[in-house]
């Protein structure tokens, strides 16, 4: 079996674009595994609880963490509007209730709302207009 260099590259391309750590693609009998570093889950999880914790004594972040927060259920593509030029969902200052949609998460060609989860202003839009997100990333915080 001869390996496509080119698809290893595009691939390559794919986990810096999307700032992905690994990705995986099957075509047929050929299965590419792509990744940028193998780290064990335990250096992993010390890794994520120190940035947590350089991000906590920061006061950007203290500033940022008072509030209600409301996070991306998916990793998708988040939308403010439900059409270009459409009024936006959710903008700072707004009074939200629970349960309104205050943003889009379009994954695999699917719109997903999101729904607030608490009554509140909103303090902060977190992401931009069609920017990429992350399952638990904080997309808007409330007051």
């Amino acid at each position: 079996m001869k390996i496509d260099k080119k698809i290893i590259k595009e691939l390559s391309d794919y986990l810096d674009e999307f700032n992905l750590t690994e990705l995986e693609y099957t075509e047929k009998d050929t299965k590419i595994k792509v990744s940028k570093n193998n780290i064990s889950i335990n250096n992993q999880k010390n890794e994520m609880a120190q940035t947590t914790v350089m991000e906590s004594n920061s006061p950007i972040a203290q500033k940022k963490n008072s509030g209600i927060e409301i996070t991306s259920p998916i990793i998708g593509t988040a939308y403010h509007a439900p059409e270009p030029g459409a009024k936006k969902f959710a903008e700072v200052g707004k009074k939200i209730k629970k349960g309104d949609t205050v943003m889009i998460v379009e994954a695999m060609k699917t719109m997903n709302h999101v729904p607030s989860t608490a009554d509140g202003v909103v303090k902060e839009v977190c992401v931009q207009d069609g920017q990429p997100v992350e399952f638990g990333q904080t997309i808007i915080i409330l007051e």
